[in-house]
């Protein structure tokens, strides 16, 4: 069984992109110390196996709690970033969420279908 972890990140909001890798980088962190509390074996098997990410992409707010509800209903190890305010925007700008390490057909059901961000 294949796994992994995505992360889903708002386009909608202006950010450069270092500031998008920092918040890929939150989401990622974030959802994989979920995962180690609540899905070891799942983020064990991920670590051994290199530790694949995909970085996806959505257009707005909406479509982002949407996915990171969905994950939660199906008991997936997520994470949803809330800026701080410090630097490009305002506080409590939600601008990425974390799924996972979880099998990669968890995943699938709900971000199959989004793109790369590029």
């Amino acid at each position: 069984m294949d796994y992994k972890q995505v992360i889903v990140v708002r386009t909608d909001i202006k950010m450069s992109r270092g500031k998008i890798a920092a918040q890929v980088a939150h989401a990622s962190l974030s959802a994989a110390l979920k995962a180690m509390k609540e899905r070891p074996e799942w983020f064990n098997i991920w670590l051994a196996l290199g530790q694949k990410k995909v970085v996806l992409k959505v257009e707005g707010e909406e479509q982002l709690i949407k996915l990171y509800e969905k994950a939660i209903k199906l008991g997936l190890p997520v994470a949803l970033i809330e800026d701080m305010g410090l630097t490009e925007i305002p506080p409590g700008t939600r601008t990425a969420i974390g799924i996972g390490p979880a099998p990669s057909e968890k995943i699938d059901e709900i971000t199959g279908k989004l793109k790369l961000l590029k």
